[in-house]
């Protein structure tokens, strides 16, 4: 069983993660509604992925003979200005899930709770790959988005995204 304390912070990460599902399934409307199909299946794909991270906590908390708490999901707020600034949006949302989950990691460890401490090290892994997919595609946009061109071929490439579900 683990404590009060680190089920209500997981839980907490619980919401964080299925919120960052309702966001990116906002941009990915946004997307569609400018015609960047591509950057819409990306952002879509990204979502399902959220939900799996979600999922992958709530099924860590029931094995941990815990109880699940769900509690509101906020309305995704984000600009509506162009790609790159959205995807500045996604690189600073993705660092403020780091910075949750980095909490999460000193909190089990303050807890003496290393099989949480252990677990949670999966998330952070996936951070680091998300803030890296993310701050590169922020990378192309910069140095050629303001082409047509580059801009869809950028469109093109992010249309490719495959989704693999999330496993822990």
């Amino acid at each position: 069983m683990i404590s009060d304390k680190i089920r209500d912070i997981l839980n907490g990460q619980i919401n964080k993660e299925f919120y960052s599902a309702y966001l990116y399934l906002s941009m990915s409307a946004y997307f569609s509604e400018i015609g960047l199909y591509g950057f819409a299946h990306w952002a879509k794909v990204q979502s399902k992925e959220e939900i799996d991270h979600g999922l992958i906590l709530y099924n860590y908390i029931l094995g941990r003979k815990s109880q699940i708490h769900l509690t509101q999901i906020s309305a995704p707020v984000f600009e509506l200005n162009s790609p790159v600034e959205v995807f500045e949006q996604i690189y600073n949302h993705e660092r403020s899930i780091t910075s949750a989950i980095d909490s999460v990691a000193n909190q089990s460890e303050g807890e003496c709770d290393l099989a949480t401490r252990n677990f949670i090290d999966w998330y952070l892994k996936e951070q680091v790959e998300e803030e890296t997919e993310v701050s590169r595609i922020i990378s192309k946009l910069k140095a050629f988005g303001s082409e047509k061109s580059a801009l869809y071929l950028i469109d093109r490439e992010l249309g490719k995204r495959e989704y693999s579900a999330a496993v822990y």
